[in-house]
């Protein structure tokens, strides 16, 4: 709205300079490129992200699988980490020897992270395996994917708008410098002679 009403100011005013209707303009395009160009971008990119990470998650569901692993004995844990801002959330966790049969109907046998407590041998807990039984992450679920794109779509959209805002910035830093230089270069001509026309000198 001020970008609206400095063009408008400067429309007719007899103290209007060239500089200052071209500020007003670039203004009001800025503001232009930030309300429609930006959120356009972020939609775009939002979506692209959503349709991106939903085909993500459809391969990991379809590739990983949660199977139920039996301990076989607890492992000595390393050390705990004293400092709370370093230590991890695995710390909380036990490492325990474990059985389990993959998805293909091979078995397996290794030192895995569980959430059990106090695991003791013959417990059981979940684990996700990939189709040759091999230890990998939870697959990323789709609510987790839409917030991820939102994410992605709100970072575009502020981008935009930073970018637009710096170039607004930069343009009329360059048209303020070019009226110094222009008003620097008018104090040179009329300078020598400031306060001294009408006086017969």
């Amino acid at each position: 709205m001020r970008a609206i009403t400095g063009i408008w100011r400067w429309r007719h005013n007899p103290l209007r300079r060239r500089s200052d209707l071209a500020e007003a303009w670039v203004a009001l395009v800025a503001l232009v490129l930030i309300v429609v160009a930006a959120p356009a971008v972020g939609v775009v990119a939002g979506t692209l992200s959503r349709d991106a990470l939903y085909r993500s998650v459809q391969e990991q569901q379809s590739r990983r699988h949660e199977i139920t692993a039996t301990v076989v004995k607890k492992v000595a844990q390393p050390p705990l980490d004293p400092d709370p801002e370093t230590s991890t959330a695995r710390d909380a966790h036990s490492r325990v020897l474990a059985t389990w049969t993959a998805p293909d109907g091979s078995a397996h046998r290794d030192r895995v992270v569980t959430a059990l407590k106090t695991p003791h041998a013959g417990d059981t807990f979940p684990l996700w395996t990939d189709d040759r039984g091999n230890v990998v992450g939870r697959p990323l679920d789709r609510a987790t994917a839409t917030t991820h794109a939102v994410l992605a779509g709100f970072g575009a959209a502020l981008a935009v708008t930073g970018l637009v805002e710096g170039t607004r910035r930069l343009v009329v830093w360059r048209m303020v410098r070019r009226r110094y230089a222009r008003w620097d270069r008018a104090w040179d001509i009329a300078g020598p002679d400031w306060g001294r026309t009408g006086t017969g000198s």
